[in-house]
């Protein structure tokens, strides 16, 4: 039987804070997509995106998306804010905004916008849709990023293995979520590393 969304959730939010060396080892242990770049290994930052045009500042601060649009299919997105050296980074701003599930943004208020500070252990989560797609780009999502007194990173997160993956000029291998398919929907996992 496969897991709920809650029940990974619930695990990946009782991990307790660990040493730099532990987060590298246990990072190393996990499987992950083959292209995302991580700290530790190539210290490389997450790639920068395009806001693009749907952007609204003041979203409101809340983690549950998902009765925004009841009628999508459910995924919880979760990950850390790192930085290079794989220590994280706690009280920084994750903002993320993205299309319903027929590929329509809401421009006149904040639905499907949210913004959190991820806790003292550097970990954010939202629950929310799966995007569908819509002229010219694949399924995705937009965040914006910053630590505590660092620069903004605002990017762009995309799924494996989708058929408009390769027409899409703002896609990349290195912002792909790591999927899971559960009982109630999907998980999806990404570490910023900022």
């Amino acid at each position: 039987m496969l897991p709920t969304r809650r029940s990974l959730l619930t695990a990946f939010l009782a991990i307790p804070a660990l040493p730099i060396a532990s987060i590298q080892e246990a990072a190393a242990q996990r499987p992950r997509v083959p292209l995302t770049p991580g700290c530790g290994n190539d210290r490389d930052l997450t790639l920068a995106r395009t806001a693009g045009p749907f952007y609204k500042p003041d979203a409101p601060m809340r983690h549950e998306l998902f009765s925004d649009s009841p009628g999508g299919e459910r995924i919880t997105l979760a990950g850390y804010v790192l930085d290079r050296d794989c220590r994280p980074l706690g009280n920084s701003l994750v903002e993320i905004w993205h299309a319903d599930e027929t590929g329509a943004y809401d421009t006149s208020g904040f639905r499907l916008r949210a913004h959190q500070f991820t806790d003292a252990n550097g970990r954010w989560w939202f629950a929310t849709v799966v995007p569908a797609r819509y002229s010219g780009r694949t399924r995705h999502y937009h965040l914006r990023v910053q630590r505590r007194g660092g620069r903004l990173l605002t990017t762009q997160l995309f799924f494996p293995n989708e058929p408009g993956n390769a027409r899409d000029r703002l896609y990349s291998d290195a912002l792909l979520l790591d999927i899971s398919n559960t009982a109630d929907g999907k998980f999806g996992r990404f570490d910023f590393v900022v």
